[in-house]
């Protein structure tokens, strides 16, 4: 059959519930609330339960029932007092090319690509530096291939 029946939607009755989208981040929606904002980057645990008790919103709440009232006080809050997203990145960003400029130990060891907080290198962040081991088998050359 070349044309197959396309059902009627229009009788359909659909759950019109959405995504809640907050700060250009599609929150989950089948977690609780207080972990779906953790997805936010810059929010979390702790943060998430402060703006949801300044919202006046229960922390239990699946994400996908809150409704339109709740989602924009959260929006507003996360707005008006946190920073998040493209600006937490570009301050930190802004931080590490201010300490660069300033060649402090901490700018140099970024430059270089080091560990910046004191951490050894001799046995560890190999792979920061650009000497990783080759795993080493038991030292016999595999058996050449038969003609």
């Amino acid at each position: 059959m070349l044309f197959a029946r396309i059902p009627n939607i229009n009788n359909v009755k659909v759950n019109r519930k959405y995504m809640p989208r907050i700060a250009g981040v599609n929150i989950p929606e089948n977690k609780q609330i207080l972990i779906s904002l953790t997805y936010i980057y810059g929010i979390g645990k702790s943060a998430a339960s402060k703006i949801l008790a300044e919202a006046q919103v229960n922390p239990m709440k699946k994400a996908k029932d809150l409704n339109e009232k709740e989602v924009g006080a959260i929006r507003k809050i996360i707005e008006s007092d946190y920073k998040i997203e493209g600006k937490l990145r570009e301050g930190i960003v802004l931080d590490i090319r201010r300490l660069r400029d300033i060649k402090c130990w901490r700018g140099i060891r970024h430059a270089k690509g080091l560990p910046v907080r004191g951490q050894k290198t001799r046995k560890n962040s190999r792979t920061i530096r650009g000497n990783v081991r080759k795993t080493v088998g038991s030292g016999r050359k595999a058996a050449p291939a038969p003609k």
